[in-house]
């Protein structure tokens, strides 16, 4: 592949980040900001969150489903990106490709945001959707977040490893994504995602905190990956990809509707 072409696909890939941060940045908005019906209408944080929750899945399961995403493999996470760099599957140029574009990308979303929705999304209740640690302080966010990250990784590689489920991956990601934000989102702003955390952070000029969101997520993760290969699953059929197509050449390649070679995993 040209450096051309493999540019094309890391663009890719952050610009799905920034089509995530924008859905983020709306749907807080409208149902968070007090000037809106909805928040009006919705008393309950809890169901409001919920429902921040559900849209973010849905949104997750668009991107991650879309031509963009089984082009590029829709990683939208350095941490993620990382884990396949570990795994072998990714070379460190192609990482840092990815990774770069990721943050450029999450950030662009947010400041688009910012410019057409300032008033809204300014607003200390939608806060440019910052992550922050919650009352219970920073140890606390640190170690949800490291929970949240490993479970992810862990539930995606498993759910890889059975040729029948690998192509809904993206489906239980997107369902984990939404409970997250409904029930871990109190400890730690829910991030599982360095890119998505800075996104917010840069147009909103505060770093607090951001040490918890790029250090976690990155550990969780590939502490799930170090779980994986100690318990002896086959390299060759670890994978995190969060979409399988068929159709369309993933840039970065596996095995995992392969049935015949995951009897011998």
């Amino acid at each position: 592949m040209t450096a051309r072409a493999s540019f094309r696909v890391y663009a890719m890939d952050g610009a799905l980040l920034g089509l995530f941060m924008v859905s983020a940045c709306l749907s807080v908005a409208l149902l968070e900001h007090p000037a809106s019906p909805a928040r009006q209408l919705i008393a309950s944080d809890f169901v409001r969150r919920a429902l921040v929750g559900i849209a973010m899945g849905l949104t997750a399961v668009g991107l991650i489903y879309s031509p963009w995403g089984k082009r590029s493999g829709a990683f939208m996470n350095p941490a993620m990106t990382l884990c396949f760099m570990r795994l072998g599957k990714l070379e460190p140029i192609d990482t840092l490709g990815y990774i770069v574009a990721q943050f450029l990308g999450g950030t662009l979303g947010v400041a688009i945001c910012s410019l057409f929705f300032r008033s809204w999304v300014s607003h200390p209740a939608v806060n440019y959707v910052m992550t922050a640690p919650g009352e219970h302080g920073a140890l606390v966010a640190w170690l949800g977040e490291l929970g949240i990250s490993f479970l992810m990784l862990t539930v995606v590689m498993s759910v890889n490893r059975v040729p029948s489920l690998a192509p809904r991956t993206g489906l239980f990601a997107a369902t984990l994504v939404a409970l997250f934000i409904t029930f871990e989102a109190p400890l730690s702003g829910m991030s599982l995602n360095p890119a998505r955390s800075f996104a917010s952070a840069a147009i909103a000029h505060s770093f607090r905190g951001f040490w918890i969101y790029l250090t976690a997520p990155v550990s969780g993760m590939l502490l799930g990956v170090e779980l994986q290969r100690w318990l002896g699953a086959r390299h060759s059929r670890l994978c995190g990809k969060l979409n399988h197509s068929e159709t369309i050449a993933c840039f970065v390649r596996c095995n995992c509707l392969d049935r015949t070679r995951s009897k011998k995993s």
